[in-house]
């Protein structure tokens, strides 16, 4: 139950004067966070301004200086009425040091006389202009008289906003949620309060929305840093809450004697990095404890996770236990298998494959066989998860690229055994700040080593005025014996347009290479799409036309050369995987990134920054700061944390003292039984980490 005393914070918005159908439609659509039934008054308090209006300048007319807001006493002269509907409502008004015109386009002639009366003193707020030689302000943001005056904000919030809705409206209504706001105990430690001059929880919501200078609002100053630190703080202690809860359950400690993999290690065609073997030695003492293990297994392109999957799943298999690996994409799925099979039939270990494509007695017997221990590592799709797959002892469940799954499949997953340790995989970097908010419930392993015998890849930005020279330049590489992939435009949020761009181009390239280009996209068929592959890999077709379906898993050494159409309207992180489909061989690969202007600001660093290094975790870095980590975790599909006032291009810094703050605080008082852990269960409530807070025992 939450306490009693958030309640009027998590009242309706309709609660709240002015509020009526009209605008409680427009504010649903401004706060798509809220719950389906409606923004509640928490809602407004934590959409915070983007910026403010300083009205605080009272110069004279002779003292205005163009575009610089200002609030002017001055007297109404005369009124020019419009000679047509198109003119606009003139009002001259001026003080002892001048004259100014006021400009209304589309007036109404009564209100205008209404609003500035002839002859009365008016104090006029806007961005004056310089236009014919004379002072004009269009459309001023306020007219007022002295009592309006005495009520207008020297500092003016502005937000971000729907139609329906005005700066003016939302800092009312801000206003009026502030006064519900009640006395709440400290959360905070005193001592770090004081360190950072934070202010408390209340007086940072006052500072935001009633502002006194424009740097009050600013995304980096005490007020919004305190709350994002808040919101940090609460997404930490929810993590570690829901990890500890995992460990309590008990865990089935499985220990190898290395007979398996010390005979995939001497498969392998080149020794373990250092980071795989450190990887390794950490997963075997998660295996081999009596926790559940839950780690995250980061790994740039071509860093060898899958390698360090296998010899997992190796030593759960000396232990006469299974191991299951899923993965998103069919393709993937077959992938993973020919990758693994030659190595785990090395070591005598057996393995098959569950997609969506087997079916009827072919399945049963894979299923038959499972559940009598004839199979050791079982690799697929989500066909895994389903009701009627079961293992005779599955000890290690590992999911590859975890962000193309929710949390709930993983779990389907790992309920296919008894204590089952988990093992995510995931090949898109992801900086460390967010492997924290995102991740923080997992332990965590990165492989920022590359095997010996990755190539590097020469990567070139090419204007697609060029793509005769481009086209010229892959038949060359072709004639020489070089695979090509030509990856197509992302077009919109559309598969069907994606796959008619990929059409159109391969129709195109198949007319000057008949009978040389491929087709791979995700309407096809499973086996259409397998087809196609192995006659890439078999050099039939050396050109292979694709979407973004190769992002993942398509492993072809012969691949020498990647072509990305329409480069700028790809994502950074997107780009690097598409990127990592060539190199994986002994020759040396190019990357085309063909662009078509005019390019933004941001495309532009996208493009320069993916030509400029290989590294996967500096590109993650840039394209946190380009984007931002809603998007980057694409949070709105994967369930990630995404957060209303904390940013990690901004807070980042934070994230990692919300992580050990709450790591001490927990170690200190694990069920928040005493007086501060009680003001945290508050703060657990009110950023909405409910089920956290259900966890603790003593709650």
């Amino acid at each position: 139950m939450r306490d009693s005393r958030l309640d009027p914070l998590f009242a309706a918005a309709t609660a709240l004067p002015g509020v009526g159908p009209k605008v409680a439609k427009a504010l649903a659509r401004l706060l798509p966070d809220a719950p389906e039934t409606g923004p509640r008054v928490i809602d407004i308090l934590t959409h915070a301004p983007s910026g403010a209006v300083d009205r605080r300048a009272r110069p004279t007319i002779s003292e205005l200086v163009a575009g610089q807001v200002a609030t002017v006493e001055v007297q109404v002269e005369r009124h020019q009425p419009p000679r047509s509907t198109r003119a606009p409502y003139r009002v001259v008004v001026a003080d002892a040091t001048g004259a100014m015109t006021l400009v209304f386009f589309r007036a109404n002639a009564g209100y205008i006389e209404k609003l500035l009366p002839f002859g009365e003193t008016r104090w006029v707020s806007g961005a004056p202009e310089l236009f014919d030689g004379s002072v004009q302000m269009v459309h001023p943001a306020h007219v007022l008289d002295a009592a309006g005056l005495a009520k207008l904000p020297a500092v003016e919030p502005t937000y971000p906003l729907v139609e329906g809705l005005t700066h003016g409206l939302v800092s009312k209504l801000a206003g009026a949620a502030l006064e519900r706001v009640p006395e709440l105990p400290e959360w905070q430690d005193p001592a770090f309060l004081a360190a950072r001059d934070f202010p408390g929880f209340r007086e940072a919501l006052e500072t935001l929305h009633l502002p006194r200078r424009p740097q009050d609002v600013a995304q980096d100053g005490p007020a919004l840093t305190r709350l994002a630190y808040d919101e940090l703080l609460a997404n930490q202690l929810a993590l570690r809450l829901v990890r500890a809860q995992m460990r309590r359950g008990a865990g089935r400690a499985t220990r190898g004697d290395g007979r398996l993999s010390r005979k995939i290690e001497s498969a392998l065609p080149f020794a373990l990095t250092g980071a795989q073997g450190r990887a390794l030695d950490a997963i075997r003492a998660d295996l081999g404890a009596e926790q559940r293990m839950l780690r995250l297994l980061q790994g740039d392109v071509g860093s060898g996770k899958t390698v360090v999957a296998l010899l997992a799943a190796a030593t759960v298999v000396e232990a006469g236990r299974q191991a299951a690996l899923m993965a998103p994409t069919e393709i993937l799925a077959r992938q993973h298998l020919a990758t693994l099979e030659p190595l785990a039939s090395a070591a005598g270990m057996r393995v098959a494959l569950l997609t969506g494509r087997e079916k009827g007695r072919e399945r049963a017997e894979l299923l038959m066989r499972l559940e009598n221990g004839e199979i050791d590592l079982l690799v697929g799709t989500h066909a895994l998860f389903q009701d009627d797959v079961a293992f005779r002892d599955l000890a290690l469940a590992v999911v590859d690229e975890q962000h193309k799954f929710g949390v709930r499949q993983r779990l389907a997953l790992a309920q296919k055994g008894v204590a089952v340790d988990v093992l995510v995989m995931t090949a898109t970097p992801i900086p460390r700040t967010l492997v924290l908010t995102a991740f923080g419930d997992m332990d965590h392993s990165a492989l920022d080593e590359k095997p010996p015998g990755r190539t590097p890849i020469d990567t070139r930005l090419v204007s697609l005025d060029r793509l005769d020279e481009t086209v010229g330049a892959i038949g060359r590489a072709v004639e020489k014996g070089a695979r090509v992939y030509w990856v197509c435009p992302l077009v919109e949020q559309s598969e069907t347009l994606d796959v008619a761009a990929a059409e159109d181009r391969f129709g195109a390239l198949a007319e000057v290479f008949p009978g040389r280009v491929g087709l791979v996209h995700g309407k096809m068929k499973g086996a259409d799409k397998d087809a196609a592959v192995a006659r890439f890999v078999s050099g039939e077709t050396p050109i292979l036309v694709a979407t973004t379906v190769i992002e993942v898993g398509v492993n072809v050494p012969e691949a020498t050369v990647m072509v990305i159409e329409h480069a700028e309207r790809f994502g950074l992180a997107q780009l690097h995987q598409l990127r990592g489909r060539v190199g994986r061989g002994a020759g040396s690969s190019t990357c085309l990134l063909l662009w078509k202007g005019p390019l933004g600001e941001t495309a532009k660093a996208r493009l320069e920054t993916l030509r400029d290094t290989e590294d996967g975790f500096v590109i993650a870095e840039k394209d946190l700061e380009l984007r931002g980590e809603g998007e980057l975790l694409g949070a709105r599909q994967s369930g990630a944390a995404v957060f209303r006032l904390a940013r990690m291009e901004i807070h980042g810094e934070l994230a990692r003292v919300a992580h050990d703050d709450a790591g001490l605080i927990l170690s200190r008082d694990p069920y928040l039984s005493g007086d501060r852990g009680q003001a945290l269960r508050l703060l657990l409530h009110l950023f909405e980490r409910d089920a956290a807070v259900r966890l603790l025992r003593a709650g």
